[in-house]
């Protein structure tokens, strides 16, 4: 059984943890305030540009069929982006993304299809790695904890020259979505080809078979529009995945550091109660010695 002065600096060691996790908790709760409030401002506008790029591509005039965005090339090669982190101590944020890209890889190879691995975090550029997969792109600079639009357009930039090249069937990514301090879901987006969504039938309107875009006049025109929204479309897709990647990692950092700061207390108080009892045991064996010799001198 451990000693005394064993117990006494254990109880210092778990202290000095306790410490440390309790101010990494502060920090990325600091953190994951700054990046929801960019993430949940993203999210409409994504969302928004996205539905507004799709309707146009189904508008008459939109001249589908000479936008390469929007047709999947004639290869089975696939195009992943994975989004990690670039450190750990942030829970299962990086095992569950690996988990989905397990599952991911399995269905493409099953398929007979082969894949362009782009990177962006350190541990998921390491995962693939010790696993002999090639990574084709890392994009290290700047780091994801220092996103900014650029970033955005850079990777959004690479992504679109990887897909133009004509034997590149799909660009999916993979992050982890925000949906919550408590979850977050690792997510495959797919990015390209734009899927078009045509001009459907609005079962309200007055007169059978009236449309949705039959009363909508365009200025400029649906194409002028088109090259315009398709960069801007694959910049802030890109932006907000990136935003809710970072989000969700501050995130579960958070919730582990939590854990292991209660835990740190908890084991802390086990260790203080062990120390009380093997101290009073101390205390009583000395009182008894005492007592006994001085029995003995009478």
């Amino acid at each position: 059984m451990a000693s005394i002065r064993d117990l006494r600096t254990r109880i210092r060691s778990v202290g000095n943890i306790r410490q440390i996790t309790r101010a990494m908790e502060m920090v990325s709760t600091t953190k994951l305030r700054r990046f929801q409030d960019r993430a949940v401002a993203s999210r409409p506008y994504a969302q928004e540009i996205a539905s507004l790029l799709s309707h146009l591509a189904g508008v008459p005039g939109g001249s589908m069929a000479k936008r390469p965005l929007f047709q999947a090339g004639t290869g089975q090669t696939s195009v992943l982006l994975l989004v990690t982190s670039d450190r750990g101590l942030c829970g299962a944020y990086n095992s569950n993304v690996f988990a989905k890209f397990e599952a991911w890889w399995k269905a493409h190879k099953a398929a007979g299809r082969s894949a362009r691995l782009f990177v962006i975090g350190r541990k998921g550029y390491q995962y693939l790695t010790k696993r002999g997969l090639p990574v084709e792109r890392y994009l290290s600079d700047p780091p994801l904890e220092r996103i900014d639009y650029r970033l955005a357009k850079f990777t959004a930039r690479t992504l679109a020259e990887a897909f133009l090249k004509g034997d590149v069937r799909e660009v999916v990514l993979l992050y982890t979505a925000f949906e919550s301090m408590a979850r977050y879901v690792p997510t495959l987006l797919p990015l390209l080809p734009v899927q078009a969504v045509s001009a459907a039938v609005d079962p309200g309107a007055k007169g059978a078979g009236a449309s949705a875009q039959s009363d909508v006049i365009l200025e400029p025109d649906a194409a002028t529009l088109l090259d315009k929204l398709e960069p801007r479309y694959l910049e802030t897709r890109v932006y907000n995945a990136l935003l809710e990647a970072i989000t969700s990692e501050y995130a579960s950092r958070r919730m582990s550091m939590k854990n292991a700061t209660d835990a740190a207390g908890e084991m802390q108080g086990l260790l203080k109660g062990q120390y009380n009892r093997k101290r009073q045991e101390s205390i009583t064996k000395d009182l008894l010695d005492i007592v006994g010799g001085a029995e003995a001198l009478r």
